[in-house]
């Protein structure tokens, strides 16, 4: 078994886990928002963090990294340990077709896991929703957790999108 992961957060510049390929790229129809709460990582239960999902967008994409786990099973095992105990706030596992610069129109890879968070604030205890741009800013500003503050986390992701050459907030259109 084969499987390839798509990062668009965290997992961007701090995959953590062994991956034989990474590719840079991105998916279709997503954006990314600062709408999970994250209690574990950034955050804690009193004051979460503020860390992205995706949500559905038509016409939209989103970049981010696809990584490839190979090399047997108890390998391939050990990665998705990993991702699903790190990426626990998320409440689905989706699959999406990955799209490299240049080719818009064919995935270069299809069947790509996608961490994913239902947009349903009764059904996931850890969706936040949208906020006024100040409130999420005070947020990001304030909130610290055992893996340092949330403002790294929008730091360092800012910086893996800039070092890739893609903006991390502008929503591009397909067309």
């Amino acid at each position: 078994m084969v499987f390839w992961v798509f990062g668009y957060g965290s997992l961007v510049w701090n995959p953590g886990f062994e991956y034989d390929e990474k590719i840079l790229g991105f998916i279709k129809d997503y954006r990314r928002v600062f709408d999970l709460a994250c209690i574990d990582h950034r955050g804690t239960p009193q004051h979460p963090a503020r860390t992205c999902t995706l949500e559905k967008s038509q016409e939209t994409i989103c970049w981010g990294v696809a990584y490839c786990v190979r090399g047997g099973p108890e390998k391939e095992r050990l990665a998705m340990e990993y991702l699903e105990r790190r990426e626990c706030e998320y409440d689905s596992k989706t699959l999406v077709d990955f799209y490299r610069e240049g080719e818009p129109s064919q995935p270069a890879l299809t069947g790509v896991i996608v961490f994913t968070s239902t947009p349903d604030k009764v059904s996931n205890k850890y969706y936040l929703g949208p906020a006024p741009l100040e409130e999420m800013a005070r947020q990001i500003a304030t909130a610290v957790g055992p893996c340092g503050n949330n403002r790294d986390y929008l730091f360092k992701l800012e910086k893996a999108m800039f070092d890739i050459g893609e903006p991390l907030f502008l929503t591009q259109n397909m067309t």
